[in-house]
């Protein structure tokens, strides 16, 4: 009798492709982030702004709704977006509103003025646009900087701040 046994050469072995690098993270818009950031779209802040944002967040205090954008990689800059409903009138916003040193600035809204903060703590300056939209409401744009930007790159960000503005629809909110 012949006993036949599994006993043979070694089986060659198998070799399995690497697997494919996971897929790029996904450009969420920030009007996904919902309240102000609706407002707000990564590309046209680059556009304007000269940096590129991919983190959104909103938040919603009374009648204010606030958004702001970031970059994932560092806390600055900031760019933050506040509009609040109000029940004031141009005569108003000029005298409540407006800072005291701050330059007018025509084309947007109702009546507006943009503005440089010296810098504080651990940001740079800060550019600021505020504006009384069209609907009433009070709306603001702050960019907040890194600690190393100058006085005059920032008074700079308030120009492109000011066309930034100028295309946002602030009566969506």
């Amino acid at each position: 009798m012949l006993l036949v046994t599994g006993c043979g050469a070694e089986p060659e072995p198998v070799s399995v492709p690497p697997l494919p690098p996971p897929p790029a993270a996904a450009d969420v818009a920030a009007a996904s982030s919902g309240g102000a950031c609706r407002l707000l779209d990564f590309g046209v802040i680059e556009q304007h702004a000269g940096f590129r944002f991919d983190v959104a967040a909103a938040s919603r205090t009374g009648d204010s709704h606030t958004c702001v954008v970031r970059s994932g990689q560092s806390a600055l800059p900031e760019l933050t977006l506040t509009v609040t409903e109000a029940s004031i009138d141009a005569a108003g916003f000029t005298a409540d509103v407006v800072p005291e040193k701050a330059a007018k600035v025509s084309g947007l809204g109702q009546k507006a003025y943009r503005q440089t903060i010296a810098a504080k703590g651990a940001h740079g300056p800060v550019a600021e646009v505020g504006w009384l939209t069209a609907e009433g409401s009070l709306a603001t744009l702050r960019y907040a900087t890194p600690p190393a930007t100058g006085k005059t790159d920032a008074e700079t960000l308030t120009t492109a701040l000011t066309t930034l503005a100028q295309t946002l629809k602030t009566r969506t909110l």
